[in-house]
C-alpha cells in the first residue's frame, strides 16, 4: 500500500512541477512571440484557467506529502519528508503574496489593452514564477529522499 501511495504523491507532484515549468519554459516564450492582441487574449485566457485550476492542485500535492510524512514519521528519512512539507507551505504562502495578485489582474485585464505596466507585471509574474519552480523542484528531491531512506 506504500507503494503506492507513493507512486501517486510523485506523480501528482511531478506532473505539476512539470506543468509549471512549462508554463515558464514553453508557454510564455510563444506568448512572447505573438502581436500585442493575440498576446493579451491568450495570456488572460491562461491566467483564468491556471488561477481557477492551480489552487487545487496546490493543496491536494501539500496533503499528500503532508500523509507521507506522517504516514512514515518513524522512519529515518522523516527530516526530508518535513523539509518538502516546510517548502510546499512556504511556496504556496509566497505565492498568495507575490504572485496570485498579479495573476489575478492579467485574468481580469481588458483582452484589447495589455498595457506596457502589465506586460512588466506579467515578465515580472515569470521570473518570480521560475523561482516557485525551482523550489518545487527541491521539495520533491527532499520528498524522494525521504522516502527512500
Amino acid at each position: 500500500m506504500n507503494l503506492i501511495f507513493d507512486i501517486v504523491t510523485t506523480m501528482g507532484i511531478g506532473l505539476m512541477i512539470g506543468a509549471e515549468f512549462a508554463v515558464s519554459a514553453f508557454v510564455n516564450p510563444i506568448l512572447e512571440k505573438l502581436d500585442d492582441s493575440a498576446r493579451a487574449r491568450a495570456t488572460r485566457l491562461f491566467a483564468r484557467k491556471l488561477g481557477i485550476v492551480m489552487p487545487f492542485w496546490y493543496i491536494l500535492n501539500l496533503l499528500l506529502l503532508a500523509a507521507e510524512a506522517v504516514t512514515l514519521r518513524q522512519h529515518s528519512g522523516m527530516p526530508f519528508l518535513a523539509a518538502a512539507v516546510a517548502i510546499w507551505i512556504a511556496v504556496i504562502v509566497l505565492t498568495l503574496i507575490f504572485l496570485v495578485p498579479i495573476n489575478n489582474r492579467i485574468a481580469e485585464m481588458d483582452p484589447t489593452a495589455f498595457t506596457d505596466s502589465l506586460q512588466q507585471e506579467h515578465a515580472r509574474w515569470d521570473a518570480r514564477h521560475r523561482w516557485r519552480v525551482l523550489a518545487l523542484s527541491v521539495a520533491m528531491i527532499c520528498m524522494l529522499v525521504g522516502i527512500r531512506l
